[in-house]
């Protein structure tokens, strides 16, 4: 058996789009700056060397003709990736996204396949300038006929970005900026048929005490809390989502019902964001056994500050245990 590689996450992204493209002739890569540099954060890295300027093309400075022209490719059966290069770089897009890529299927019965993937590096935590740090997440999974994933760790990466490729849905990838550079070791020997399904969420730290939900770059942020919990005899079970649309509700009711209390946690703004949908179902399905009202914790309803604010604004682990004392004060 080989052992697992150590590898960052923006190099286990690499390697799954590698091993997606020699599976399969018809996947193509496209996106500003993804061939020759490797993409601004270097996740395609060496692609165009190895498979060409035809399956990995630097277009132009135009989202919504990247964008366009892969819902034109997906319809004459290639399976193309794109990469938006900054989160706040997708709103050009949107009406290619939510008018036309969300649609198509299901205006066809099924009939059409729109294999597209839309990778967006997401969130904060980098230091960038404006429209660099978006979590725009919530546009998306409330927009049917689109699968919304979120990966937090390279394992992860790996796997579920080819399981976004083989998608015949369309797929928006959501991957943590920050957390490209974290490391850890993924299992290439590992076949197919033994990953996660990447509609499924994962316990990630088993407890008793309280559900705390987290996504994307924020279950790192999470885990960490949950360790510092441990100091004070709580028992935090963190679950990360990994599929924001279709929702795992499941996973999620399971563990709220043992527990009694949940806390939410993601960088978009509270405001209407993701988390009011969890709350919500989860005070529809589990309403007998909460102890404690769901709770919250996200961004201010303030568009993202500049670089050294964003600490502030960011959810921390202070942020998350101060919740969690709350949840547990009822």
């Amino acid at each position: 058996m080989t052992e697992p590689a150590v590898m960052t996450l923006a190099k286990a992204l690499n390697e799954g789009l590698r091993r997606a493209m020699d599976d399969d002739p018809k996947v193509l890569v496209m996106g500003e700056d993804v061939g020759r540099l490797g993409g601004v954060f270097r996740v395609t890295d060496g692609l165009q060397k190895d498979f060409g300027e035809e399956r990995v093309i630097d277009t132009p400075l135009a989202e919504s003709g990247i964008v366009g022209t892969a819902i034109g490719l997906a319809l004459r059966g290639y399976r193309p990736v794109v990469e938006i290069q900054f989160d706040g770089f997708v709103f050009p897009a949107a009406d290619q996204i939510i008018t036309q890529l969300a649609k198509m299927r299901l205006r066809s019965l099924g009939a059409v396949k729109l294999p597209v993937v839309i990778r967006i590096p997401c969130g904060g935590g980098i230091g960038a300038v404006e429209h660099h740090s978006e979590s725009p997440e919530a546009y998306f999974t409330h927009t049917s006929g689109l699968r919304v994933v979120a990966c937090s760790h390279p394992a992860d990466a790996y796997t579920m970005i080819q399981q976004a490729v083989t998608c015949d849905d369309p797929v928006i990838f959501f991957e943590p900026k920050r957390r490209y550079w974290d490391k850890a070791p993924v299992d290439k020997s590992a076949a197919p048929g033994d990953w996660t399904p990447f509609d499924r969420a994962q316990v990630v730290n088993p407890g008793d005490d309280v559900t705390v939900l987290a996504y994307g770059p924020m279950v790192k942020t999470c885990l960490e809390a949950a360790s510092a919990a441990l100091e004070e005899d709580r028992s935090l079970e963190v679950i990360d989502l990994r599929s924001l649309n279709p929702l795992d509700i499941g996973t999620v009711v399971d563990s709220v019902r043992r527990t009694g209390r949940c806390v939410v946690v993601h960088e978009a703004p509270v405001f209407t964001g993701y988390g009011a949908e969890l709350a919500a179902r989860i005070s529809e399905k589990c309403f007998y056994h909460l102890e404690a009202p769901v709770l919250r914790v996200g961004g201010f309803s303030t568009p993202y500050p500049p670089s050294r604010l964003e600490d502030h604004y960011l959810p921390d682990l202070d942020r998350v245990l101060d919740a969690v004392d709350r949840a547990m004060e009822w």
